[in-house]
């Protein structure tokens, strides 16, 4: 029995039984030093309010995702205490069963040292509640891991693939290599008329062969989809295309500017690249 609960007992011995202080320690083997121990601890109510706020906001973040929330609005506490009062709220997650497929994915491009090196985007399939299947293509920086666009729609032919990306290089300038996967889509004659007409370089992962150890070639883009699908697709019920892209889309802006990601020091994409930005500003380094 831990020492809070041994306190508890005496504690409801002594006001419900009446039992001496004395009794009641020796009745529930608990130290006398135990049992007139006063926390100096705060109950940390406002923390717990955010946290317990933030876990209902965002339904499949578990508590480093949280912590990192937390932190970006100026909660000074470390991811300890986070842990502690997560498991004390029981917003634990409910952890599903993992499938494991082969892997059609192939060869690893070189790591990106900068925005705009790496894009990699791919397809993702869901359901209005009426039966109807819609798609969306997602692109992802794979250097900031900032979402660039979420295109929905019931079809996304070769052709509108490349007005998509003509709308993101609009904003953002142009890639130096896009990877991909071996859809149909992405073999078409469409969209290699627009790599060699913007000069970008399309790789192409290769299907049915494993990559050394075992890591997927796509693996950025694939572990986009898999929280895109979780915090997005899964907890959404969509009652037709419009409401589809308004909620997803609204999911894409905070994904870019709310969501703390592990590998960007549980920051937000935007708020990571705006840093690396400003650093080489700072620095006098060329950007690119």
């Amino acid at each position: 029995m831990r020492p809070a609960a041994k306190r508890e007992a005496v504690r409801h011995l002594q006001e419900q039984h009446g039992f001496s202080q004395r009794r009641a320690c020796r009745t529930t083997n608990c130290h006398r030093r135990t049992a007139a121990h006063i926390s100096r601890r705060s109950d940390d109510a406002p923390l717990r309010t955010r946290l317990k706020e933030l876990a209902h906001e965002n339904l499949r973040w578990g508590y480093k995702l949280l912590w990192g929330a937390l932190r970006g609005q100026e909660f000074m506490v470390n991811h300890k205490k986070v842990y502690r009062l997560y498991k004390e709220e029981k917003l634990e997650l409910r952890r599903k069963g993992k499938k494991r497929f082969k892997s059609e994915l192939r060869g690893q491009t070189e790591k990106p040292t900068a925005p705009c090196q790496l894009w990699t985007m791919d397809f993702v399939s869901d359901a209005l509640c009426d039966g109807r299947i819609f798609r969306t293509l997602n692109l992802v920086d794979a250097f900031t891991r900032q979402c660039l666009a979420i295109e929905t729609d019931t079809s996304l032919s070769g052709e509108r693939v490349g007005r998509v990306l003509d709308g993101v290089v609009a904003q953002r300038g142009k890639p130096q290599v896009i990877q991909i996967d071996n859809g149909p889509e992405f073999r078409s004659k469409a969209l290699d008329m627009w790599a060699c007409r913007n000069g970008v370089k399309l790789h192409f992962i290769e299907p049915g062969k494993l990559p050394p150890k075992g890591h997927p070639q796509n693996g950025l883009i694939e572990s986009f989809n898999g929280r895109f699908r979780d915090e997005c697709l899964n907890q959404e019920w969509f009652s037709s295309l419009k409401e589809a892209r308004q909620l997803i889309e609204a999911w894409r802006v905070g994904y870019n500017t709310k969501r703390p990601h592990s590998s960007l020091g549980y920051l937000p994409p935007d708020t990571w690249a705006k840093r690396h930005t400003d650093s080489l500003v700072l620095f006098g380094i060329p950007q690119g």
